[in-house]
């Protein structure tokens, strides 16, 4: 049985429940009203600005601030402040070529954080029977400009064709508007020759596992390079257009076709040693990260 309430004695003010409202008999109005806090949303509406923010940390009110101190860094580390990696061959491919098939391959790896990054490049491609064609490898300092842009700088090393160049290197790589992934670079060697290179792709996703990527790089040189079979101008085009099924984010093979010719002086310089100046061919690969 609930317990009975005394009634309230004559002229004493009703007692409060938790469904009493302003204006209700026994329930305070105006400035006699209880205050229930002075921030957050308890601000009284208008354009005041913002109190400041609290300088203390209320776990420090309960726990060791020096332990506190320690976990607050972790944390910080954790989100955004930790150094990370990625390893990624975006192309690394079997080309069924008219004559003689090849290889190609299109890879990066970076360790840092958001803002500085050690950066690793290299592509190059070949045939099979004859050897690699052209390599390089670039080793780059890469700083953040802006969420979507990298400036990059540092060295490139050619293997092929010889005799091997060292190149400075500065460059940029990012996101452009619409989601088109874009690299630029220009190269200086130790022999005074200056070269550059653009490169883009852009990612058409048809469903969630099948995407459409197609793909153009060019590559220019200041002046004609004859023991490295590099004229001036235009050096070469590469165009393609690859379907891959992501089987993971992380493992995707893919089809496709790519065309690929060799101009000017490079072109001459191909022609003498008996090879093709470029054509059509269908490539297998795998696109991969980790």
């Amino acid at each position: 049985m609930p317990d009975k309430q005394t009634p309230p004695a004559p002229g004493a003010p009703a007692p409060q429940t938790g469904h009493d409202m302003p204006g209700m008999p026994g329930v305070p109005e105006g400035d006699a009203a209880p205050q229930h806090g002075t921030g957050g949303t308890a601000l009284p509406a208008g354009d005041a600005p913002a109190p400041a923010p609290p300088a203390d940390h209320y776990a420090d009110r309960i726990f060791p601030s020096d332990e506190m101190a320690r976990a607050r860094a972790r944390l910080t580390r954790e989100h955004g402040g930790t150094s990370t990696y990625k390893v990624m061959a975006n192309l690394a491919e079997y080309q069924l070529r008219r004559g003689r098939d090849g290889f190609r391959w299109d890879g990066e790896a970076w360790f840092g954080g958001d803002i500085n990054r050690l950066t690793l490049k290299s592509e190059g491609e070949g045939s099979f029977g004859s050897g690699v064609d052209s390599a390089d490898v670039q080793v780059l300092y890469s700083r953040a400009l802006d969420p979507y842009w990298n400036l990059q700088a540092g060295v490139r090393q050619d293997f092929q064709p010889g005799p091997g160049r060292t190149y400075a290197t500065v460059g940029i790589e990012g996101i452009a508007p619409y989601w088109f992934d874009i690299e630029g670079a220009v190269f200086l060697s130790d022999k005074g020759d200056l070269l550059a290179r653009t490169s883009a792709y852009y990612d058409q996703r048809i469903t969630q596992r099948v995407i459409l990527q197609p793909r153009v790089e060019l590559n220019f040189s200041a002046q004609d390079m004859p023991r490295n079979r590099i004229g001036s101008g235009l050096v070469n085009a590469e165009l393609g257009l690859r379907v891959r099924y992501e089987i993971t984010r992380e493992f995707a093979p893919y089809v496709g076709v790519s065309w690929e010719r060799k101009f000017g002086n490079t072109a001459d310089y191909a022609r003498l040693r008996g090879e093709d100046t470029g054509g059509f061919s269908f490539v297998l690969g795998l696109r991969t990260w980790f």
